[in-house]
């Protein structure tokens, strides 16, 4: 079995699908910690972000380890462990940049495929998965709520993370990510591509419960 969610930062994509995976006993890949593992890379090696191709090099000779258990998820640059150093406002708006790069991106849906090819069945969550990576998963999810309530989520985790930076700051990164990411799940807002969730006034427990529905009377259907 095969799930993706997508959706705009801030939705609760990591989070839900980590606990769905946990409640379904399958495994968990964070897609968006390869291009933050990315992003880490770039500003360590003083890369500028307008210059795609020392991104690109960058990207290309990065050994990238993905933890896809469910319970952790870690992340290994070149056998370090940066799965908390990629989580900075620093890395986010990198990872724009990064993300904006065709050949990186095109690098690292390879290497999704291969991943998922070898997990078998899992959740998958990003921002293109159920669009263009995993077009053929069995149930495809949309994460969206308003821009300020996915700017106070990230702005909690970045705080309990001891990041110190404003509401203002977070929310002004968030509506840019929206604009520069939204075509990436615009095909999955056609009717019947994809099960869109509205996250704004609901608990994590409340989102997952929902999804894990979708998921038994999906493969109830099957």
């Amino acid at each position: 079995m095969i799930i993706t969610i997508d959706g705009p930062a801030g939705s609760g994509k990591s989070t839900v699908a980590r606990k769905l995976a946990q409640r379904l006993s399958i495994a968990y890949l964070d897609t968006g910690a390869m291009y933050r593992a990315v992003a880490y890379q770039v500003i360590k090696e003083n890369a500028e972000n307008a210059d795609h191709a020392a991104m690109a090099t960058i990207a290309r000779r990065t050994r990238l380890s993905l933890g896809c258990g469910p319970e952790i998820a870690r992340v290994l640059v070149n056998g370090r462990d940066v799965s908390g150093e990629i989580r900075t406002l620093e890395v986010s708006r990198v990872t724009s940049a990064v993300a904006s790069v065709q050949s990186i991106r095109d690098l690292l849906v390879e290497q999704q495929h291969a991943i998922g090819a070898s997990l078998g069945s899992f959740v998958s969550e990003g921002r293109d998965q159920g669009s263009v990576v995993f077009p053929d998963a069995d149930v495809k999810f949309i994460l969206e709520a308003s821009d300020r309530r996915r700017a106070e989520r990230r702005l909690e985790d970045m705080c309990s993370a001891g990041e110190s930076v404003s509401f203002d700051e977070v929310l002004e990164h968030v509506r840019q990510r929206d604009a520069a990411d939204e075509h990436q799940w615009e095909p999955l807002l056609a009717p019947g591509a994809a099960i869109r969730i509205d996250t704004t006034a609901m608990t994590i427990d409340e989102v997952v419960d929902t999804l894990a529905d979708h998921v038994r009377t999906r493969t109830a259907e099957t």
